[in-house]
């Protein structure tokens, strides 16, 4: 099955909020990353997200063209071929997109999305996300309001953030943001809906402490209830219908009892990058170790090629990346779950 279209892409997330689950969402840097992401969703039964950020396009497009736009073009054209060999919805999605980086990241995308609309072709993604948290929340909106038309436009998604996600993630760092900054108010999140209400479909990143990155259990103190004060604000005062498709970032970490929490309160996406990041390259430490001698050409001698033949190691750090991200998949309760074949 190619990439969902947009009406299996909406599907997808109604399903979740519907069955009280979430999507994991990988961001990928390469083709390793993205068949071991492929070979996780295929085994647990489970429709899923790929994701590409703006250093991780930037990193595909290689070190002499460092285009982020380019990257993660040819990134989701991979996706878009091998998701054709599996039997599971995969939806893709671009990342923490900041405002400066519109014109460079995400315009070039949706123009390369109108211009397989044009050749009949699907979109090329699914959704994008728009990270202007850090502009005051009325210059935010304007923004998300703004690209959210144009989104719509072309049947995208947009993901908006009101709060800051704590931590460094892709070369942003909000690790000295206010403690406040980090939760965001009931009413914030009834501004969210007011402001983007009827111009086009979005997800919502409201943020309950989260922190990107590792850390240690205890560490961070994430309150899944922010997400159900939020939730509750908005219905009592528009109805059931306003009910956000909330995203769940900073989650490599968390306990799972947070994480199953969250699903109670309308996550339908929770993202996993540092945690497939470790997952990936501790074989290839492991294996580096093991053959030493073989992967080096010590004292003159000859090495292993069979050791350090790239394929030796990046074989392994796909298999453990794929192993992470079925534990991903019941930790969400999306495992065994797809819808396709139903839309």
């Amino acid at each position: 099955m190619p990439v969902a279209t947009p009406k299996q892409y909406a599907a997808m997330l109604d399903a979740a909020q519907a069955g009280d689950y979430a999507y994991p969402a990988i961001n990928v840097t390469s083709l390793p990353t993205i068949n071991g992401a492929l070979k996780a969703f295929a085994e647990s039964k489970s429709d899923g997200i790929i994701q590409v950020s703006t250093g991780g396009g930037e990193f595909a497009s290689g070190l002499a063209v460092k285009d982020m736009a380019t990257g993660a073009i040819v990134l989701a054209e991979a996706v878009h071929r091998l998701a054709e060999k599996y039997n599971v919805l995969i939806g893709l999605h671009t990342d923490h997109c900041q405002p400066k980086k519109v014109d460079t990241f995400l315009r070039p995308l949706m123009a390369e999305t109108k211009r397989r609309r044009a050749a009949g072709l699907n979109n090329l993604f699914n959704s994008h996300m728009l990270d202007a948290s850090e502009l005051p929340l009325k210059e935010n909106l304007k923004l998300s309001a703004a690209l959210l038309k144009e989104c719509a436009e072309l049947e995208i998604i947009l993901e908006v953030e009101a709060g800051v996600v704590g931590g460094e993630e892709d070369g942003v760092d909000h690790g000295d943001q206010p403690n406040e900054k980090l939760y965001t108010t009931p009413e914030d999140m009834v501004e969210v809906y007011e402001t983007l209400n009827g111009l086009g479909r979005y997800m919502f990143a409201a943020t309950f402490g989260n922190v990107h990155g590792a850390y240690k259990p205890g560490i961070v103190k994430l309150r899944p209830d922010i997400l159900k004060h939020g939730q509750d604000a908005v219905i009592a005062k528009h109805g059931k219908a306003a009910k956000f498709d909330l995203v769940f970032h900073g989650g490599s970490g968390s306990e799972l009892s947070d994480i199953r929490e969250t699903l109670e309160y309308g996550v339908v996406k929770m993202n996993i990058d540092t945690d497939t990041q470790y997952a990936f390259t501790r074989p290839l430490v492991d294996h580096m170790m093991k053959n030493y001698a073989g992967v080096l050409k010590i004292d003159g001698e000859m090495g292993d090629k069979k050791a350090y033949d790239p394929r030796s190691y990046l074989k392994k750090g796909e298999q453990s990346l794929c192993d992470r991200m079925k534990v991903a998949c019941d930790d969400l309760r999306s495992t065994g779950r797809t819808i396709f074949g139903k839309v």
